[in-house]
């Protein structure tokens, strides 16, 4: 993408700040994002950071192309506050497609989540059944629906991707989550100051854990090639979290044991495993993972050493 006037919406948060840094390299990035997740301090000067809310009336959305990807994004913030969730999940993604439709904007990409595909260690393609447990993934399935509306009835772009596991680590924006941070950021700054990381049951729980730099590559792709529909953006390689915690205490020369703890999330509701069948993305747009477990776990160990 080149020489175009974008809107990131949440784009002041982890995966956003990620892909409006990105993309202000060679576009007018504008940034919508309400601070209650993501701070203007992720963000580079060349940005123009506007604190909104996706539920506002009055959008930048005069663009050529939308990247919407506000959200509350965990099981704990929906079951906590299930109108607010879908107030802003549901309702500010039609809100903000429907000021992008008025204002001649018709590529909008935005994010979906693998949640609904439950706990599968094959990997999952997108035409597999999917269900929804909570309030966050029925928000999320909630999306895709009105993606699909308006991509039928008005013609619009709308790529729905289906994220699985991002991560980046604490030397970049993931730092900002906190305890909404990838376990692999929060695993790497307990065992780097030498307190035992928590692993929810006995550690064997499986992810397909996706750096954030191909995240952004195939979000700007999905944009490039107006892709339209549903499309997952995963490695199609899963690791426990037993051996996230050896990854990161072999590349930090450390050796501290992980602590095993009850999973305060309910077992019929936990996705367990995951692991994305990306083949469809790759097909249409060439898109393929470049960062590797061994060489993400490396790049979120550095600050450390």
């Amino acid at each position: 993408m080149d020489g175009r006037r974008v809107l990131v919406t949440g784009g002041a948060g982890f995966i956003g700040s990620n892909l409006a840094n990105h993309l202000a390299e060679r576009n007018d990035v504008i940034v919508v994002d309400n601070c209650y997740l993501g701070t203007p301090d992720n963000l580079d000067p060349a940005v123009d950071f506007r604190e909104e809310s996706v539920l506002s009336d009055d959008l930048p959305t005069d663009v050529d192309c939308v990247f919407h990807l506000a959200a509350l994004s965990s099981y704990a913030m929906h079951e906590n506050h299930p109108t607010r969730g879908a107030r802003v999940n549901v309702e500010g993604f039609v809100n903000v497609v429907e000021h992008a439709l008025t204002d001649g904007c018709d590529t909008v990409v935005y994010a979906s989540t693998s949640s609904i595909y439950g706990s599968r260690t094959e990997p999952s393609p997108e035409d597999l059944p999917v269900a929804v447990n909570t309030g966050y993934e029925a928000s999320k399935l909630a999306r895709e629906r009105y993606g699909e509306y308006f991509s039928n009835h008005h013609g619009m772009a709308m790529a729905g991707l289906r994220f699985f596991s991002v991560y980046q680590g604490y030397g970049g924006a993931e730092e900002h989550k906190g305890t909404y941070a990838n376990v692999i950021a929060q695993f790497a700054d307990d065992i780097a100051n030498g307190c035992q990381p928590e692993l929810y049951g006995d550690g064997t729980q499986t992810r397909d854990f996706t750096h954030v730099d191909d995240i952004v590559r195939g979000i700007e792709l999905a944009a490039d090639n107006r892709l339209d529909g549903i499309y997952n953006l995963g490695t199609g390689e899963a690791y426990s979290f037993n051996t996230v915690v050896d990854a990161i205490n072999e590349e930090l020369g450390t050796d501290v044991e992980p602590a095993y703890v009850d999973n305060p999330i309910p077992a019929e509701v936990y996705v367990h495993d995951t692991c994305a069948d990306s083949s469809k993305i790759q097909a249409e747009t060439a898109w393929e993972p470049e960062v590797t477990f061994e060489e993400g776990i490396r790049r979120v160990c550095r600050q450390y050493q």
